[in-house]
């Protein structure tokens, strides 16, 4: 399971002068800007949907690869980086929907929805469920680059 969600970027100019940022660990999807700061900013819009899309596919999140100063590190918003690691660590512990809703002492509607990526969780609630998966977040704060 990746223990971050943040991945790196390859950035490339295309015949119009314009910023193309595609992410390599996941293969598929690319994302523009008129400067590099636009399109990095585009970026984090595309690594959400890659990352919710890859969760509804029901598939592995990819370990991110390492970053470099050629390829940049781009960091997901914060509540979809909650839904994947709420996700990645239910596939880790083989963990259903309805197992997990059992767990919880709620509805399977709730787990359902805490594992949507397009529905809004408290981040509070998910720091609760991954605890007791066994499984705990940590924030880090740096300068932005």
């Amino acid at each position: 399971m990746p223990n971050t969600f943040d991945y790196p970027v390859e950035i490339e100019r295309d015949e119009d002068g314009r910023f193309v940022v595609t992410f390599p660990d996941f293969g598929w999807g690319a994302t523009d800007g008129a400067t590099r700061e636009e399109a990095l900013d585009e970026a984090k819009d595309l690594l959400r949907e890659l990352i919710a899309t890859t969760i509804r596919e029901g598939q592995a999140l990819p370990e991110p690869s390492r970053a470099s100063k050629r390829r940049p590190l781009v960091v997901p918003p914060l509540q979809i980086a909650l839904k994947a690691a709420l996700y990645e660590t239910c596939r880790q512990t083989n963990r259903s929907q309805r197992r997990l809703a059992r767990d919880l002492a709620v509805a399977e509607s709730e787990v359902r929805r805490m594992l949507n990526p397009d529905h809004a969780t408290k981040a509070g609630t998910i720091d609760a469920v991954l605890r007791q998966l066994g499984t705990r977040i940590s924030l880090t704060v740096e300068k932005a680059a």
